[in-house]
């Protein structure tokens, strides 16, 4: 059996990214997105989850590329000297292994994120986070209890399968080497999420396909995808939206691709790809089900 949670990540970043989510869920493939507490689309990102109630909704906690949703007084680990959060995900690498990140401030402004869903009437599913950053232990323990603590009972799996891709597609296109090679570096800390999920009882997917192709995703990339996925319960990461001038002040290296990806999701034959393989679209609702 193959079970597939399709994602749209950034929900809330614009009113033209999460008007691209709510058509991909309405007329395309997708299951679940995560909503970011602290966008600039945040209200009607609330509202157009109002009307979708079959569209899983889970929090897309931030902690890079932003600013906290509390005062910055109490997070000064995790913001610079000018009270936003650390720029990019190699910057905060560091940080974060480097045991600079402190646990406490992790769990407060996440519990603050997830909060916030919830008093707006947010039936949160589960929590991923932007970028990923939960495969460091760092954030993914406060992480863990933060959800917990909440009453959420699912997180995101950011590891992909041994093979997310066939090798030949990923050298055909150097891009998605680079990005498969930089993915295989942080295979590591698989064990610390197996062990800590187990240990938390927070549940889970097998893992996520969807982080090599992302800001390259095409038709052609979403069948190969589609028919490397094996038996179990997985997820696959997206990114749609408009590529309008609201998306222009949002710091983001996804622009023309968001529509790529649109374009994709909504087509009838991804799925007909999906429906071929035998792949049942699930939201993570149904886990542990």
């Amino acid at each position: 059996m193959r079970r597939l949670i399709i994602n749209a990540d950034d929900l809330g970043l614009t009113h033209g990214v999460s008007s691209a989510i709510e058509r991909c869920h309405r007329q395309g493939v997708v299951t679940s997105s995560t909503l970011m507490a602290n966008s600039q689309a945040y209200d009607a990102a609330v509202a157009m989850a109002a009307r979708n109630p079959e569209l899983g909704v889970g929090c897309h906690v931030v902690l890079i590329d932003g600013v906290p949703l509390l005062p910055v007084a109490s997070v000064p680990s995790l913001v610079r000297p000018d009270g936003r959060f650390r720029d990019g995900f190699l910057e905060f690498a560091r940080t974060a292994r480097g045991g600079r990140l402190n646990a406490s401030e992790v769990y407060a402004e996440a519990a603050a994120q997830i909060s916030r869903l919830r008093q707006s009437g947010i039936g949160v599913t589960h929590v991923d986070t932007h970028k990923h950053v939960h495969m460091f232990a760092a954030v993914l323990r406060p992480l863990l209890e933060a959800a917990r603590d909440c009453g959420v009972r699912a997180v995101r799996n950011p590891f992909p399968a041994a093979r997310p891709l066939a090798y030949a597609h990923l050298l055909r296109r150097p891009r998605l080497w680079t990005r498969y090679t930089e993915v295989k570096m942080l295979a590591p800390l698989k064990a610390t999420f197996t062990h800590e999920t187990e240990r938390t009882g927070v549940l889970t997917t097998d893992g996520t396909f969807g982080v090599v192709s992302t800001g390259a995703l095409d038709l052609s990339l979403f069948a190969a995808i589609v028919g490397c996925i094996p038996e179990g319960t997985w997820e696959f990461v997206c990114h749609p939206g408009y590529n309008d001038p609201e998306l222009d002040g949002v710091r983001t290296r996804l622009r023309s691709s968001r529509v790529k990806e649109m374009e994709v999701l909504t087509s009838p034959e991804a799925r007909r790809l999906l429906q071929q393989r035998g792949i049942e679209l699930i939201s993570y609702r149904d886990l542990g089900q």
